[in-house]
């Protein structure tokens, strides 16, 4: 992925509505051809706005946005090539499915045996091969989806944007699509940037993933990277699960640093950014990096369970310590010795997967 031209360039993009309040700060961002980006965040963080710079439905307040080397902050939406495809579907309720789809031909004024042919593709493309004299309303939400999709791309666009379009679908057809459209996106080869507030879906689809906060890009990564080893607090917390101890830094050794609990357990872990000594800081681990110990020893702490939660594939456990937030073990199932609530346990986190952020 990393030997892929550059497509997209935005640099020292901003963006506000107020002339006050930036909702996109500096921002800098590569895209490369033919990846699957995710634009990943809360309400507010400036993801959205971003991806309506790029379609050209916002003009930035500054900054300049580059494709193929050549600037496009200024291009109308239409002259740029783009497919979209949003939540609402945006689908004409008077027209077939194949019209719906062979809208933008239409527009680009293809000749109708070409229009017909492609229209066939996308159809095929997106399984719904015997359907195009079909009307949207005569469709389930997934199905829409996969017309507003084919739609998209039946005209060959150097680039699809796509703004939350699972969100509206049940959580068993949302994950049923994001396989789907993976899967098309590896066989297409075309770049997809995508829009989602939605950490498990954007882990699921990517190539890269790019975390937005306060109009800024916290931190862009391969996903595995981006889950393993977050840039900073707000990454750790909002990209997966984590279990989080409060503590003090009272010595630094190279890139780990020893903190102490407020029970008084010392700890060792990954000093992230630059953590000084007597710094209030948190400890963040991914719950199944955590293990349950037969005796203290280094890197552990003691915990009282509070409940056991099944949850098909694994056990969690909601563990309590004084002063700190519950703590969550992710289990196995079939763990040969499984605790009761009430009981307290020594739990090992491993130095190599502790994180400390100031």
């Amino acid at each position: 992925m990393t030997t892929n031209p550059i497509l997209v360039s935005f640099s020292g993009v901003q963006k506000t509505y107020d002339g006050i309040n930036l909702v996109v700060r500096d921002l800098n961002l590569d895209i490369r051809q033919g990846e699957f980006l995710s634009l990943l965040g809360p309400s507010g963080s400036g993801k959205t706005t971003t991806l309506m710079m790029l379609a050209g439905f916002e003009s930035p307040t500054a900054g300049e946005i580059m494709l193929d080397g050549r600037q496009i902050t200024r291009t109308p939406p239409h002259k740029r090539n783009f497919g979209m495809v949003f939540q609402n579907y945006a689908l004409f309720p008077h027209m077939t499915l194949a019209e719906n789809i062979a809208y933008p031909l239409t527009v680009r004024k293809l000749p109708k045996a070409e229009r017909e042919a492609k229209v066939l593709k996308a159809l095929d493309m997106v399984q719904l091969g015997r359907m195009g004299s079909r009307y949207p309303g005569q469709l389930s939400g997934g199905q829409q989806q996969r017309v507003a999709l084919a739609r998209a791309l039946v005209f060959d666009p150097q680039l699809v944007l796509m703004d939350e379009p699972l969100g509206a679908l049940d959580k068993q057809l949302r994950e049923h699509m994001q396989i789907e459209l993976k899967a098309l996106h590896r066989r297409l080869g075309v770049t997809f940037v995508y829009v989602t507030h939605d950490q498990t879906e954007a882990l699921t689809m990517s190539d890269r993933v790019a975390v937005f906060s306060d109009g800024a890009i916290q931190q862009i990564d391969v996903v595995d990277s981006l889950y393993e080893t977050p840039a900073n607090r707000f990454v750790a917390g909002f990209v997966g699960d984590s279990t989080v101890l409060q503590a003090e830094v009272t010595r630094l050794d190279g890139a780990h640093c020893e903190v102490r609990l407020p029970s008084g357990v010392q700890l060792r872990g990954l000093n992230v950014n630059a953590a000084a000594v007597g710094d209030a800081v948190q400890c963040g681990t991914r719950p199944e990096r955590l293990k349950i110990a037969d005796a203290p020893g280094a890197n552990t702490f003691q915990s009282q369970v509070l409940d056991v939660i099944y949850f098909g594939d694994h056990l969690r456990l909601r563990c309590e310590m004084p002063g700190q937030p519950d703590a969550t073990i992710k289990m196995p199932l079939g763990h040969h010795q499984l605790p009761e609530p009430g009981q307290t346990i020594h739990v090992h986190a491993p130095v190599e997967h502790l994180r400390i952020y100031r």
